[in-house]
């Protein structure tokens, strides 16, 4: 599978099926007079322009190593991921705030407006295509490992989330009507909590990649596991590891026989690291320093 061609694939049907809600959100939101229908068709706008940030980045981050680039590009992954979760965060931030004051402007006494069937039909249609879309995303996913594709899902999800608030707005302002309509800017104010807290998950684990933090206690421990029961290494020290975008980077000293040519030095480092990028990858970065014991 060409993990490249995937992320796009996927990253093309989420945006052509964002397009189409988008547009039929703010039309039921225009029309169907609910704020936060409105809103919620924003945070799917905010949806498209994290697609076309994914649909860039991952071809930057899918490039070899070249002479300026030892490592590669994944990073570029690491950088789209963390533009994507700070778009999300804006999202969740913007729907806040216009909740916040359509909410205060309600208590002061202004006539909220009635929303209509179609802001609820639209409701509905996002939440099982925006939740479908979150699945199917998550499903791709996990078969070609890509924290930038969790962090578009995320994105589908809370657009789904921002539709069920929706859901319960309109509907307790269509049914119950008077001061009731304050459940329509209400469940979006709620929501969009969920949204800024859905940013943070995908944003965190990104910034300790681009700060160079090093793999979970765990995941070094078998990595030392894998080193130690390599045949003819006898010791090994000074283990520094850290992800490379998608992938992962292992350097150790290990200690050999000092009797043994460098011929067979080397046949052992080379286990060490076949043994090491079966585990983790083929594009595993593997470094390794040879002492005598």
């Amino acid at each position: 599978m060409n993990r490249e061609k995937e992320i796009f694939r996927v990253t093309l049907v989420g945006s052509i099926v964002n397009v189409l809600l988008t547009v039929f959100k703010f039309v039921a939101g225009i029309v169907g007079r609910s704020s936060a229908m409105t809103a919620d068709a924003i945070h799917s706008l905010s949806d498209l322009l994290s697609d076309a940030v994914v649909m860039i980045f991952v071809k930057l981050s899918g490039r070899p190593v070249d002479s300026d680039h030892d490592y590669g590009h994944g990073k570029y992954e690491t950088l789209a991921t963390i533009i994507v979760a700070l778009m999300l965060a804006g999202a969740g931030l913007w729907l806040a705030i216009a909740s916040a004051a359509d909410i205060f402007a309600g208590l002061n006494g202004a006539e909220l407006p009635e929303p209509t069937m179609l802001a609820l039909v639209a409701a509905v249609a996002s939440v099982a295509a925006k939740e479908g879309l979150y699945r199917w995303t998550i499903y791709r996913e996990r078969r070609i490992n890509s924290p930038l594709l969790v962090a578009n899902a995320w994105h589908h999800r809370s657009d789904a989330l921002t539709s069920v608030a929706a859901i319960i707005g309109i509907s307790g302002a269509m049914f119950l009507g008077g001061k009731w309509r304050l459940l329509d800017p209400g469940a979006a104010f709620v929501v969009s909590w969920f949204i800024l807290a859905a940013a943070w998950k995908q944003c965190k684990p990104a910034i300790d990649i681009l700060l160079e933090k090093a793999l979970p206690p765990e995941t070094k421990d078998h990595i030392r596991r894998i080193i130690l029961e390599t045949p003819g290494v006898k010791a090994m020290h000074h283990l520094r590891t850290r992800n490379i975008g998608p992938g992962i980077a292992i350097e150790c000293h290990i200690k050999l026989d000092p009797d043994i040519s460098l011929r067979d030095a080397h046949e052992i480092a080379s286990q060490v690291e076949k043994r090491l990028r079966a585990e983790y990858g083929r594009k595993t970065h593997v470094g390794i320093h040879m002492e005598p014991y």
